[in-house]
């Protein structure tokens, strides 16, 4: 049978022994591999491998011996509880071993749990799952979890009581960081929050969340549209350093003041534009960036616009002989100066 997009989340936290197998495909392997631990964790409980109830098999095995799956299904065990027996990185090439177990699978036997890569609509494997009547198949798609995925993680994570503001921030950060990353996110959050009832909060997330050189990049974005010129050459010598190039300050401050024109164009002020960004902006930063829009106006962040079109343009000329983190400078240094109060 075929698990819907919907209905694979709510049977990977339930699955039920019953079944006789699970087929797991999709093309990103840690997405697959971090939907596959969940179902092992839900069905067999956290002491499975010390007691020896889950049997792992590569599928380079089963291609070279496939009688061992249904040996593993039968096989009995030494503790009691539910077994069952893990095949990774299945091809088609294991179909036949695999689909012969579902066949030959009675109650008792071991739950087989199958992982794969990306899988035609025409693969045997696949097809053989989603026909069985006793059997599942789910596709993993590389899509951002839903809000529902996220507050089931935060759960299993002790973080019940989470603010509106924390919600919508680990929404975004699970939409730009991989699944693993955002794991390990949620798992450092729970351990920050460890014995502490209050709701978590956006500084809470704030607290814990990566910093990369995208912070340092924000820095020296706010020293420009807050006029802060003294400020703008020690920064840059050090995300020169940390390997930034000018292409990429560029880019950053463009997109920067984009963000503030589209929040200073607003008819409704600032404010009112800000709340209309997307991605969502909070906190500390979002009261900075309403701060910078309006300080600066629709007007003048025009004018910031066009002089990074034209520094962008010479950066990318065949001809330009200047250096081009001095371009760069030059053009930040003229930012500021536009920036400040007459």
């Amino acid at each position: 049978m075929k698990l819907s997009p919907r209905e694979a989340p709510g049977y990977f936290a339930k699955p039920d022994p019953r079944k006789s197998g699970l087929l797991i495909f999709g093309q990103d392997p840690m997405r697959v591999a971090l939907r596959r631990q969940q179902v092992i964790a839900a069905l067999l409980g956290p002491a499975a491998a010390e007691e020896m109830r889950l049997t792992r098999l590569a599928g380079s095995e089963v291609r070279s011996d496939p009688a061992l799956v249904l040996d593993a299904i039968k096989a009995a065990g030494f503790f009691p509880g539910h077994r069952a027996v893990f095949v990774e990185d299945a091809t088609d090439a294991c179909g036949p071993a695999i689909l012969s177990v579902l066949e030959n699978w009675q109650d008792g036997d071991a739950t087989l749990i199958v992982t794969a890569g990306a899988l035609k609509a025409s693969s045997k494997l696949r097809k053989g799952f989603e026909a069985h009547p006793n059997a599942f198949a789910a596709a993993i798609y590389d899509d951002p979890p839903s809000r529902a995925e996220i507050e089931a993680q935060l759960k299993s994570a002790g973080l019940a009581a989470v603010s509106p503001d924390a919600q919508s921030l680990l929404s975004a950060y699970a939409a730009q960081l991989g699944p693993g990353d955002f794991s390990k996110l949620v798992e450092k959050i729970g351990l920050y929050k460890l014995g502490d009832a209050a709701p978590l909060s956006l500084k809470d997330v704030e607290a814990c969340a990566p910093q990369s050189v995208e912070a340092d990049l924000d820095d020296i974005l706010n020293i420009v549209a807050e006029a802060r010129s003294g400020e703008i050459g020690p920064t840059l010598r050090r995300l020169q350093a940390q390997g930034t190039n000018a292409v990429s300050l560029c880019i950053g401050a463009t997109r920067h003041f984009r963000t503030l024109y589209a929040a200073a164009s607003d008819p409704k002020g600032a404010a009112a534009g800000v709340g209309k960004l997307r991605p969502p902006v909070f906190g500390p930063r979002r009261d900075r960036i309403v701060r910078q829009a309006s300080t600066w106006g629709p007007v003048k962040l025009e004018a910031a616009l066009t002089l990074l079109t034209d520094t962008d343009l010479q950066l990318r000329s065949t001809g330009q002989t200047a250096p081009a983190m001095a371009l760069v400078e030059r053009a930040l240094i003229r930012l500021a100066m536009l920036g400040k109060p007459r």
